[in-house]
């Protein structure tokens, strides 16, 4: 039996065009003889499709639109992910599709509803499995979240006789280390079931979320024999023979462009995550502000990388405050990538805006109001430009300087999405260096990533002044936003008991800032965003207990 994965890249809510998208995969599954051809978790209208689920009539659109691709697809078995709605209840289903006709139903019966997935929020679970059999070979579809707890997987599977594929259908996003989980998930399934395991997965970027494929087919000995390209989209084809005992499994298609390392997945993820945020949201161009620091520059290698040299604009606002240094990197950097650079000073307007703020006596140009009232300037500017270019405005901020709010609302959080959001500033100076080094030559300047990094709000200003040193900043941010650790246990791992105070006052104290802020891609295991919600108003960090045993 052939079977095809197809990792594809949908766009949410857009039912038409991710149907005519698979339609076309089909024609090419054609011509390697695919038995059964095979699409992602609710494939028909992307995923997450949050609170469009609560539309009955998106629901039933989708319905319509498994019917259409059957109707286009006359040959052969397909399966594809969709909502469907049964007695006024919503299911997160995979349709068996055959010779053009709608054959059998899955549903899926785990619903994760943890991190970035709510969707016992929408769905009800399903109660029985199901077995499609293709020239003697016993599959077994399940969805996603129905793969991760085994013992769950063989009860339900139990009435099912035995199976010769598991097959998977999954909408699972990227984070750093998670390939690996889920190749671990996929080697125990077909060890412990003694099975072959075909895993497919989407690919594309959907707001916060990035979907990295990377879909792959294990025998029944555990060894993954082929595997899909890695944020990309990709059709995976194998045969999946039985001999004797054994589910044996043989590529016919295979990917070898898949990240080698850490840096090189978070590189892709986020050029995936800004491409697909930008386009699928209508835009074709993006524009920034550029000052001759650290993360612009990464932000500005990372769109023209996603959008393409033509398509970026760089805007560098300078005040009496920036060095000529970062000013002379600014445009070494544009130059480097091939990228517009416009220079648009500031000091006349400050000046303009200080005297009129002067009719109010407390005002002066001595403290962090005047500093914020720079950053406010230049996000007026870019927003203003991207009003009249229609370009979207991409914001610089890195994690540890979101954790903490060291960011100005409606100035430098102004813009439409937030590249670096879930970056922290350690690996930002490691993705610079990553990105000099992968193309082989200085597009990011040796100055900016050597610079000890200043906002230059004032004069002689060094983001040292108001924060930790970063490696001990991203290491309490890494235990408390990510790991949910007390403060007792950060400082029995050795963090300074200052630095944990003072870090997890900011991180709490700036919940509203975050909100305000736009979305990003998120790279960690836990981001900021739909993956962390806390409450705004939040006394609780004044009661939070120093001991080890603190919880």
């Amino acid at each position: 039996m052939r079977i095809g994965l197809s990792q594809f890249n949908p766009t949410v809510g857009d039912i038409r065009h991710n149907v005519e998208k698979m339609v076309q995969v089909w024609h090419q599954a054609q011509e390697f003889d695919v038995d059964l051809l095979v699409f992602p978790e609710l494939a028909t209208c992307g995923y997450p499709p949050e609170d469009l689920l609560y539309k009955g009539h998106f629901v039933r659109d989708n319905g319509r639109a498994v019917q259409q691709l059957a109707e286009a697809c006359a040959h052969g078995r397909i399966v594809v992910g969709f909502p469907q709605e049964v007695d006024g209840r919503a299911y997160n289903a995979a349709a068996v599709i055959h010779n053009g006709c709608i054959d059998q139903i899955y549903r899926k019966g785990r619903l994760p509803n943890f991190s970035v997935f709510d969707e016992s929020r929408y769905f009800v679970p399903g109660n029985e499995a199901l077995v499609v059999e293709i020239d003697s070979v016993r599959i077994a579809p399940t969805i996603c979240y129905d793969l991760w707890n085994l013992k769950w997987l063989r009860q339900w599977l139990d009435r099912a006789g035995d199976i010769d594929l598991v097959l998977n259908i999954s909408a699972s996003p990227f984070d750093m280390g998670k390939v690996a989980r889920r190749e671990s998930v996929v080697k125990r399934c077909a060890l412990e079931l003694d099975c072959a395991v075909a895993y497919c997965n989407l690919v594309g970027g959907q707001d916060e979320l990035v979907f990295d494929g990377r879909s792959m087919i294990a025998d029944s000995s555990g060894q993954v024999v082929t595997r899909a390209r890695a944020f990309a989209e990709d059709l995976l084809i194998a045969d999946i023979v039985r001999q004797d005992a054994a589910v044996q499994v043989q590529a016919v298609s295979t990917s070898s462009l898949n990240p080698s390392d850490p840096l090189d997945e978070v590189y892709e993820s986020l050029v995936l995550g800004t491409r697909d945020y930008v386009q699928k949201n209508g835009f074709t161009k993006a524009l920034l502000g550029i000052s001759g620091g650290i993360d612009s520059a990464l932000t500005a290698a990372l769109a023209v990388a996603a959008l393409g040299p033509d398509n970026v604009m760089g805007i560098t606002m300078p005040s009496r405050f920036n060095s000529p240094a970062t000013i002379a990197d600014a445009q070494k950097l544009a130059d480097n990538l091939g990228m517009r650079l416009f220079t648009l000073p500031i000091g006349r307007i400050l000046g303009s805006f200080h005297d009129e703020l002067a009719a109010v006596e407390q005002w002066n140009d001595q403290g962090l109001a005047y500093e914020n009232l720079q950053a406010r300037i230049r996000g007026t500017l870019l927003m203003s430009l991207s009003n009249q270019l229609g370009a979207l405005v991409l914001t610089t901020g890195n994690k540890s300087e979101t954790s903490v709010g060291y960011s100005t609302l409606y100035g430098d959080t102004a813009g439409g999405f937030a590249v670096i959001k879930d970056v922290p500033k350690t690996m930002v100076y490691q993705l610079a260096e990553y990105i000099n080094l992968r193309m082989g030559r200085e597009l990011i300047p040796v100055d900016t990533i050597t610079r000890a990094p200043s906002a230059e709000l004032r004069p002689d200003q060094k983001d040292s002044d108001s924060l930790p040193d970063y490696e001990v900043l991203d290491m309490i941010i890494k235990g408390y936003v990510e790991q949910d650790k007390s403060p007792g246990q950060l400082i029995a791992a050795g963090l300074p008991e200052n630095e944990v105070r003072r870090v997890i006052n900011l991180v709490d104290r700036n919940e509203y800032k975050r909100r305000q802020s736009p979305p990003g891609v998120k790279i960690t295991t836990k981001a900021f965003g739909k993956d962390r919600r806390l409450p705004i108003t939040n006394r609780y960090h004044l009661m939070l207990d120093t001991s080890p045993q603190g919880e």
